[in-house]
């Protein structure tokens, strides 16, 4: 079953935001002069602990209030400024690793209502190179994480896994055989290499003697052994820096400009699960 963080978020900071105010407005007075009625009424014979029980708040008025700004403050976070992940697969090794929990900046690709995810403010576009969180568009409640070949209007090519933007072969330098880590060795031998996309650098991994992912699946990009496309208004295509290990826009198609979550920019935490922490991907940027 598909969880939804920012609607349990949204109805929490609800209805506990209706309970505080309803309780101001209509209860509190009500119940204050209940209680302080009571208290006359046993006169000096109450005792100190007797007299905080009978102005103690109801257990769910007392709930509201004290849960409300934190429900509050987390959902501002999360909706409008930062937003965790965790990475669940090897499909953007070398750059992330299996565990990697990484922070992305939801205000990059715009300020969107939570839930809605209704753009109510422009703060920017993905652009070549970006490591964008976006909402899959096969099931929009799985949230997937790749890197932005193509932004609209550019014409991308895929063949004999070199990346071509608008005619242009994007350079692959050769940095030797990989070798990982944790659940990072399934990946040791293939070709790590880094590749400059439009002038963002970063590396991605290459199967030797894989044949090329793209003509293994049903693709409306696939023409004669190519992915082959010119990216349309308010869509954008991604793969995975793991090429040939990675479920991307090659098979399942474009991203639509309202799927857009945000751009990964760091990881804070790793817990590779069965392998152990790994402290040195603390604080690591992503590039």
């Amino acid at each position: 079953m598909d969880f939804d963080i920012a609607l349990v978020l949204v109805v929490l900071t609800f209805v506990s935001g209706v309970v505080w105010i309803m309780d101001k407005l209509l209860w509190e007075k009500k119940r204050q002069a209940k209680q302080q009625a009571e208290i006359n009424r046993k006169g000096k014979d109450i005792s100190a602990q007797e007299r905080d029980a009978l102005l103690a708040d109801p257990i769910i008025v007392d709930y509201a209030k004290s849960l409300f700004p934190v429900f509050f403050i987390v959902l501002i976070l999360r909706s409008f400024i930062f937003e965790p992940f965790r990475i669940p697969s090897q499909s953007m090794m070398p750059n992330l690793w299996v565990g990697d929990f990484i922070l992305v900046n939801k205000f990059s690709y715009g300020i969107r209502l939570p839930v809605l995810n209704t753009e109510i403010i422009d703060s920017g576009k993905p652009e070549n190179g970006d490591v964008a969180v976006f909402r899959y568009p096969v099931n929009p409640a799985i949230n997937f994480i790749k890197r932005v070949i193509g932004v609209p209007g550019d014409h991308v090519v895929y063949r004999n896994k070199l990346l071509y933007i608008n005619g242009k072969p994007m350079s692959q330098e050769k940095m030797g055989p990989y070798k990982g880590m944790g659940s990072g060795e399934k990946m040791n031998g293939a070709a790590l290499k880094n590749e400059n996309l439009l002038g963002a650098k970063h590396d991605i991994l290459l199967v030797p003697g894989k044949p090329d992912l793209s003509h293994m699946y049903f693709s409306e990009f696939y023409k004669n052994g190519t992915i082959d496309l010119v990216v349309p208004e308010g869509h954008y295509f991604v793969m995975g820096d793991n090429r040939d290990e990675s479920h991307d826009g090659r098979f399942w198609g474009l991203v639509p400009e309202t799927n857009l979550v945000g751009k990964a920019f760091m990881i804070w935490f790793n817990w590779d699960v069965g392998q152990g922490l790994f402290w040195e991907r603390i604080g690591n940027s992503i590039e």
